[in-house]
């Protein structure tokens, strides 16, 4: 019974390995560069035509030389995985940072619009409140002549 469980979880860690791996475009076949997030088999068989005319030196030669690939697609699929020469694209990693860092700026002037927004629905709540107790406190006084 230990056996089996030790090899599940070996089995698992070894699976979760392959899965953040890098993969190289000057190295990988067609299925690795399909495993890659954003790379399609057309992209993949566009790659590897390109290839085949020598091997990319970096990440502006890659984007020149594949169609479909420019600046923002090659940060997504360096982000996602892809390396040339095993080298990530630079700007990918500060990307990343920057594109937390405005999401967390978005979702706190979220927070405040959504905040602001309960405060108005409370207050107009509470003045609603105030005027019917103010309706029926001038309903049920008597009327002097």
């Amino acid at each position: 019974m230990f056996k089996k469980l030790l090899f599940v979880f070996v089995s698992f860690v070894l699976t979760m390995g392959f899965a953040f791996a890098q993969v190289d475009v000057n190295k990988s076949d067609q299925a690795a560069l399909d495993a890659v997030k954003g790379i399609g088999p057309s992209t993949s068989k566009a790659i590897i035509e390109e290839r085949k005319k020598g091997q990319f030196k970096d990440w502006q030669d890659f984007e020149t030389r594949v169609k479909g690939i420019g600046e923002k697609k090659a940060s997504a699929l360096s982000g996602a995985g892809l390396t040339v020469n095993g080298a990530s694209k630079p700007a990918a990693a500060a990307a990343k940072k920057e594109d937390k860092k405005a999401d967390k700026k978005a979702d706190k002037q979220a927070d405040k619009q959504a905040d602001k927004q309960a405060d108005k629905q409370a207050a107009k709540t509470q003045d609603k409140k105030e005027d019917k107790k103010e309706d029926k406190a001038a309903a049920s006084a008597p009327v002097k002549k």
